[in-house]
Parts: C-alpha cells; structure tokens; sequence
C-alpha cells in the first residue's frame, strides 16, 4: 500500500481546452513512425467530454494521445482479452467498478506517490493502483414551476409512493444509471433492489433513453421528476438561463439515490510507458483541468485543494469509491437482465 508523503507538481496550470480532437485509434502503438512519444488511452469517458484534455496534454507537453472509446464496462472486457498484448497504458472508466475488475486481475500498476498525494484516500485505490479524478451524484431533477421545494422526496424509496404516480422519469437503458443500479443491487441485495424497481413501473414511471433528454423534458413540464446525473441540470440552465425550468434535489445525506460515483483512472501494468502516463495522470489531476471539469462539465472535481464551480453545491457525503465486484460481466448482465425484467422500458 502507498503512504504519499509528497505533494505532486501541479503540470497544465495554463494549459488551454481547445477545440478539435489531435487523438485517434489508428495506430495505437507508444510511439509514432517519426519516434514522437505517444500513449494509448482506453476511454470509457465520452470523446465529447476527454477529448479537450487529451489535446490539451498534447500540446503542452508534445506527447501524442492515441483514444480508444467505448462504455467503461466493455473497456474493462476488452483487456481482460487483450491481456499483457494490449496496446493500453492507461484507462478511463466511468465508476469504479470496471477498474476494480481490472485491478481483482492484477492488470493495474501501482501509482507514483507524488499523484496518489494529489487525490484524498476516501477517493483513490487503498492498493496505490487508481486515483478517482471526477464525481458525478445522483440527483432528482424537478420543475420548478410545478413542484415546491416543500413536497420533494427524502429519498429514492419515496417515489414508489402514490404521490408520484405517472410523474417520474428512469433511463432505464442509460449506462450511468445502470451504474447506479449495480451498487444499489449491491447495496441492498437483489430482492429490494428488484422490489424498488418494480414498484416504480408499478407507479407508472417514465422510460426515457437519456439524463439530458429527461432534464429537457421536466424543464418543458412534459414530466414532473427524473432521477439523473446532477450536472446535466446544470448544463442546460447555463445554456438556457431563467428558460430552464428545472433544478436538481439531492436526496437526503446517506440516501442511495443521492450517491456520487466517481471517475477513475489507473495505468494498465503491461504499459511500456510508465513514465508518460504518470504525466498524464498529473495532468489530469492539475488545477487547470480539473476546473475545466468543475466549471464547464459541472462536475465534482477530485484532486486536493480545488473546489467545486460555485454553481454547485456541496459534495455529496455518500460517495461510491471501491466497489467489491467479483464478477464484473455477471454483475452488469444480472442489472441488465433486471432492468428488462421489470418492463421500465416499455414504459
């Protein structure tokens, strides 16, 4: 286990987000025909929202970043398979489950100390193998125009409740809140979670495919309530300003509905290139990054010492760091196959 002792170098302190993408998957070898250092990412974060801090890594630093994207879940599979032949030195995962997949396998690599030191103990590896470098609770979002700050929920078990019937919208299909089911599952067992969910589509909930179209919809009163990520509420009222009729309502403290899962990211032990993705690690951990995160994302920054954008409130105490999952491909397909089950898909 790691003790850091030392606090890391802040890299990237005036690095610039720009746009446009310098990454690709074409040749995802560590360095390029012409000899230019270059790593390899697995990325189960989207290239919408990475994608900036890759380019801007690059041109900071002349380290060429190869992407490779897709749902944390099936990155986790794929090196699973690709074992010590992959081409991977670092990967991005959206929870902590994936990652400690990999880590149960032995596939991750112990951390310099100077990055550990960067990220609290609550929200990195106890192993020294993974720093978590983003958050993203779970909330309610309301109408505003409809609801009174007087009649919301203590708690995601309240919304089984008559008062909410045909009012609530679930994206079901969503990976983010198939994320959160998995350690709801996890949490409280099957028989309640499936209880829960069930009773939900018993009350008429809602089925829509994604968090952002579900925060739109309550903006526009098309449903009254939706369980999402908090920062897509965020989004759209910096968007959209006094227009957004929506805001977010965080469950009561230790309720599982308002639980904040956190990014992860780690550096694959068959890595050649060790060195470079300590880099990148503190790169992604500097200040001018994880306030690109904080104040354009919205979400939770992780690294010691930034605070979250002013828009947002505190963090929630309840946060889902390690996550015990002995079978990762079972434990998704279980949720999965729940999900289905209860027809809050079709709903």
């Amino acid at each position: 286990m790691h003790s850091p002792s030392t606090h890391a170098r802040r890299l990237g302190a005036g690095a610039l987000l720009v746009s446009g993408l310098l990454v690709g998957a074409a040749s995802l070898t560590a360095c390029g025909s012409d000899g230019q250092q270059s790593i390899t990412i697995y990325s189960g974060r989207s290239e919408k929202l990475v994608g900036p801090i890759f380019e801007a890594f690059s041109a900071e630093t002349g380290i060429t970043v190869e992407a490779r994207y897709g749902s944390s879940n099936d990155m986790a599979l794929t090196l699973e398979t690709e074992g010590d032949k992959t081409t991977a030195d670092l990967f991005l995962s959206r929870s902590p489950g994936p990652t400690g997949y990999l880590d149960d396998l032995g596939m991750l690599a112990g951390l310099d100390e100077d990055v550990l030191a960067e990220v609290d103990a609550a929200n990195r590896s106890s192993g020294g193998t993974w720093v978590g470098f983003a958050g993203r609770a779970r909330v309610l979002v309301y109408n505003i125009d409809e609801v009174a700050e007087a009649d919301l929920p203590d708690s995601v078990f309240d919304l089984t409740g008559h008062e909410y019937a045909g009012l609530v919208a679930v994206p079901g299909s969503n990976s983010s809140f198939q994320d959160w089911f998995t350690v709801f599952r996890l949490r409280n067992g099957d028989a309640v979670a499936i209880s829960w969910l069930d009773d939900m589509v018993a009350n008429g909930s809602h089925f829509y495919p994604k968090n952002r179209a579900i925060v739109e919809a309550v903006g526009r009163d098309e449903v009254r309530f939706g369980l999402v990520n908090h920062y897509y509420n965020h989004q759209e009222v910096a968007k959209n300003g006094d227009d957004q009729r929506s805001a977010n309502h965080a469950f009561a403290p230790g309720d599982d509905g308002g639980l904040m899962i956190i990014a992860t990211a780690s550096v694959l032990e068959s890595s050649d290139d060790k060195d470079l993705a300590s880099q990148f690690l503190a790169f992604l951990l500097s200040d001018a990054q994880q306030r690109y995160l904080t104040d354009t994302v919205f979400e939770y920054p992780l690294a010691t010492g930034v605070a979250p954008a002013t828009r947002l409130p505190e963090r929630p105490a309840d946060t889902v760091g390690a996550v015990d999952i002995d079978d990762m491909a079972a434990e998704f397909k279980r949720t999965i196959e729940i999900i289905e089950a209860s027809g809050v898909l079709d709903q």
